[in-house]
């Protein structure tokens, strides 16, 4: 079993690998808010996504945002309404988006069903050993804060975005993980499973 105290410590490594990645996705705020228009109407005009299936892009990862611009751009990761969104997008609007959208205050969600959490906390933080399902944690830290660029912050997403996400994940249809690291974790997993590390991470400061 992952402990508390070893998460963080995988975290600090990862943390370190990921820098440089991090260090080449410096944008322009400024000019990120001057493309940000047309993603309020489903992001919200701060990031702060009115509607639960629309995830929340304030403080979300410059990097993490840049990159997976570029994958709607080029069809990594598939989506219908993204993908001609995206396909006018330079590497530097991209980069300005991100810059903007992570500068902005996230208003989180918070979780709502206590019995949800209570199995989400035991997931996040140390997983299922006996599944070989990791811990939430290791990756997108112990709260929720991630890893950038790789690793998107969890803490205060919509659950239902989150849910939409893992069974994405799960049934193949999301593809543009590393290694297929998310696909091989969400095969594991039960809706109820799903459903809880979702509201328990909608909870995490």
């Amino acid at each position: 079993m992952l402990s508390f105290k070893s998460a963080a410590l995988v975290v600090g490594l990862m943390g370190a690998a990921f820098a440089h990645a991090e260090s080449t996705a410096h944008g322009d705020p400024a000019k990120g808010q001057a493309l940000a228009g047309v993603c309020g109407a489903c992001h919200g005009p701060d990031g702060n996504s009115a509607i639960a299936m629309n995830p929340n892009l304030a403080q979300q990862h410059p990097a993490y945002i840049a990159k997976q611009l570029d994958n709607f751009k080029s069809g990594a990761r598939a989506n219908a309404i993204m993908a001609p969104m995206a396909a006018n997008l330079s590497a530097d609007d991209m980069k300005n988006l991100g810059a903007y959208f992570a500068s902005q205050k996230l208003r989180p969600a918070a979780a709502k069903d206590r019995d949800l959490v209570t199995l989400g906390q035991k997931l996040y933080r140390a997983g299922d050993p006996e599944r070989g399902l990791p811990a939430c944690a290791a990756c997108h830290s112990p709260t929720g804060a991630g890893i950038p660029a790789q690793y998107p912050r969890l803490s205060g997403q919509h659950p239902d975005y989150t849910i939409a996400q893992l069974k994405a994940f799960r049934a193949g249809e999301r593809a543009n993980d590393a290694n297929s690291m998310m696909r091989s974790i969400a095969a594991k997993m039960t809706d109820r499973e799903i459903a809880a590390l979702a509201e328990y991470s909608a909870g995490l400061r």
